[in-house]
């Protein structure tokens, strides 16, 4: 194929962007529009990483340079599947990529999961992040124990920031109103529940590590729930599991007496049956995994973290067991059948696993199969740039890479004046005023 050919790239994380790269790297005349729901890029990066992990926010950098490679244009503050329709995508481009991630958190469907108190994990960390989504949000953070339900990196991030001092998390790039309610807050011990043992972790020994060194938070294990310690790790395990069993360890030797106020406990073997309480959550109940033993944990706060899936879109195939667009390497797949013209990538092609260095080659993955693809697919019928000319009009608040460009720099400017690396803007207002475009 000569002519030019024009890809819609639905998301701007970072499989997004590297699948964008890979076309535009690749020497075969390829334009890419990035269509972003939000004002402001990155997706993980920005409202997913945990502020006191600014060294993984560093990629951005690298997505600084993609998005300044010919042919690339951002469209952002346009939602795919409200604003304009993946088959009017389809019309207007040879071929859609979807990296819209995983936006959805997976219930634990539990009686009481409803009640004021509790939460999943999504709602929190884009309340720390400074999501526009979850700006209006509050947390009740009065009552002295929280639970955290999930054996991941992602129930990790959350405990932590729970568990961390203001102090700590004063010169993040954590969201003003996080901050400020983190300060009052009077949680002073945090377990980190799932149903599993050890071998079915999935800390990275990295992140478990934190754990030993937070400023005023002591971390344990609780005999009960291993009563003959910490297993050695089979001859299959993986290098992580052969990691994380001596921290574990460590943190079972914990003897106590530091002086530090608050307590982290890590459980193992322990399945949510049900909260209760009276308007609010007062108590998680949980049985011992493999029995009829049940316990009951009095507690204020509980935030779950048992997984993600893929937001559904009409008219795409979608795989409601595993979360995410039915697809073969990228290929979205009706009925065994690939799409013409239609790919995903990310974590709405293969779930939220990894990690954001994974979804480099799981993005180069699906441009390759797009590029393989190219000359038999047809040529669009409709026009991408009367698309976007139709979009601006239908939303009125377009904004293009210079336009995100402004937002950071106000960004970077508030956080220079209070000692953080950015203070966020929290609202699709506040970001599109200092861009410079209309709400």
């Amino acid at each position: 194929m000569s002519a030019l050919a024009r890809i819609a790239m639905v998301g701007s994380g970072p499989a997004g962007f590297y699948a964008t790269e890979a076309l535009l790297r690749s020497g075969v005349p390829v334009a890419v529009d990035m269509f972003e729901r939000l004002p402001a890029p990155f997706g993980l990066v920005r409202f997913g990483v945990a502020p006191d992990h600014p060294k993984l926010k560093q990629v951005t950098t690298v997505f600084d340079r993609i998005a300044g490679l010919p042919g690339f244009r951002f469209i952002g503050g346009v939602e795919v599947g409200a604003d304009v329709g993946v088959a009017e995508l389809s019309a207007c481009y040879h071929a859609v990529i979807l990296a819209n991630g995983a936006s959805l958190d997976r219930q634990m469907d539990i009686p009481g999961e409803d009640l004021a108190g509790s939460h999943q994990a999504g709602a929190f960390i884009g309340w720390y992040n400074g999501h526009p989504d979850a700006a209006h949000l509050s947390f009740d953070l009065s009552a002295e124990r929280a639970v955290v339900i999930g054996h991941g990196n992602v129930a990790l991030d959350v405990a932590r920031i729970l568990l961390k001092t203001t102090d700590e998390l004063r010169h993040t790039d954590i969201a003003a109103h996080a901050l400020d309610a983190l300060a009052e807050s009077r949680i002073r011990e945090v377990q980190i529940v799932g149903r599993g043992g050890v071998e079915r972790a999935r800390f990275s020994p990295k992140e478990l590590g934190e754990f030993g060194d937070l400023r005023d938070c002591e971390t344990g294990l609780d005999p009960d729930d291993l009563p003959e310690g910490i297993p050695e790790p089979s001859i299959n395990a993986g290098m992580e599991a052969r990691a994380i069993a001596p921290i574990l360890r460590g943190f079972a030797d914990a003897r106590g007496g530091t002086g530090k106020r608050r307590r982290c406990l890590i459980r193992f073997g322990l399945e949510p049956v049900r909260l209760s309480g009276e308007g609010h959550v007062q108590s998680l109940h949980l049985r011992r995994t493999g029995s009829d033993r049940t316990i009951d944990l009095d507690c204020g706060l509980v935030i779950s973290s048992i997984g993600r899936r893929t937001a559904p879109v009409q008219g795409v195939p979608y795989d409601a067991r595993a979360g995410i667009h039915v697809n073969l390497g990228g290929r979205i797949q009706a009925e065994g059948v690939p799409v013409p013209g239609l790919y995903t990538c990310g974590w709405s092609k293969r779930g939220p696993h990894g990690t954001i260095g994974t979804n480099r080659a799981c993005g180069v993955e699906t441009a390759t199969a797009l590029l393989a693809d190219l000359a038999s697919l047809p040529a669009p019928i409709g026009n991408a740039d009367a698309l976007f000319a139709s979009l601006a009009k239908r939303t009125g608040h377009i904004l293009d890479y210079a336009a995100w460009r402004r937002i950071e720099a106000a960004e970077a400017a508030r956080g220079r004046a209070v000692g953080k690396p950015r203070e966020k803007f929290v609202t699709r207002a506040e970001m599109l005023a200092v861009a410079g475009v209309a709400a």
